[in-house]
């Protein structure tokens, strides 16, 4: 894991973390692949590992990292005990879409809280219900709506990051949230909203959604960006520069995946509150 303290405006220059959008994006890009090609057992597996490799992330910087705390359950390897009962209990979860089957996600959370410290235990409770719920809901969104709807959640986050960076980095102004993240501006984030509004826009003309999806799109967006947020959060609490080292210098799965989680849940309660966006 990595445990080195933050630093602020890390490397030279405005673009010095351009490589780490760009392994962003790949990672969306490979998400949307992965989608479109794995089905089935192979899409509910994989999204099974995720669960168990982020949950991992989380159990480490939520005080399963301190030896001092090893006597307990799962002993030294329990961020590791509980990624696997993470990936099991989604993959039963998967097996077969029954109400029933959401009570398998809380057994990771109901074995990892007496372990958590005490002042994170609300925040373990919560991001790894987040990890759980998303990756449940990326196979249900796949095999309910079609591949199309899911390759316009990625689309969304892809363009609100793009959008957000470039716009962001060449008109810079006041910090949009400057204690968590502080190379993110206002300017980037309404940027990353307008971006999203666009390709909403586009696919219902092109015929591909209908109108929803171009006030539908920029809060999915939105949501993204509180995401990424959320993320940076919960790392500074940690007293982390990273999530983990699992991608040699872009960090973990968590900070690659933080935007979908908040877009993923953001699309569930839209979904409840109204009607899905249609996308053809």
């Amino acid at each position: 894991m990595s445990e080195g303290r933050i630093t602020r405006g890390a490397g030279p220059g405005k673009w010095s973390d351009l490589s780490r959008r760009v392994a962003s994006t790949l990672v969306l890009l490979g998400i949307g692949v992965m989608l479109a090609v794995a089905q089935g057992i192979w899409l509910r597996l994989a999204m099974a590992v995720i669960s168990a490799i982020t949950f991992w992330e989380l159990a480490a910087m939520t005080g399963w990292k301190n030896p001092a705390r090893h006597v307990t359950l799962f002993g030294r390897s329990r961020p590791i005990a509980l990624a696997a009962i993470a990936g099991v209990s989604q993959a039963l979860a998967l097996t077969e879409f029954h109400p029933l089957a959401w009570l398998a996600l809380l057994l990771p959370i109901l074995l990892g809280l007496p372990g958590a410290k005490a002042q994170d235990r609300i925040t373990y409770a919560l991001f790894g219900t987040a990890i759980l719920l998303v990756a449940y809901e990326l196979v249900v969104f796949r095999e309910a709506f079609g591949l199309n709807f899911v390759l316009w959640l990625m689309g969304v986050i892809i363009i609100s990051d793009t959008f957000g960076y470039f716009f962001g980095r060449m008109l810079g102004g006041p910090k949009f949230w400057p204690s968590l993240s502080p190379k993110k501006t206002w300017s980037g984030t309404v940027a990353g909203w307008i971006g999203a509004c666009l390709l909403g826009a586009a696919l219902w003309m092109a015929g591909q959604g209908d109108a929803s999806l171009i006030w539908v799109s920029p809060l999915v967006c939105f949501a993204g960006q509180m995401g990424d947020i959320a993320e940076s959060w919960l790392k500074r609490r940690a007293g982390v520069k990273d999530s983990s080292n699992l991608i040699p210098g872009h960090g973990g799965f968590m900070d690659r995946f933080d935007a979908v989680t908040g877009a993923v849940l953001a699309t569930m309660v839209i979904g409840i509150v109204t009607s899905l966006p249609v996308v053809n």
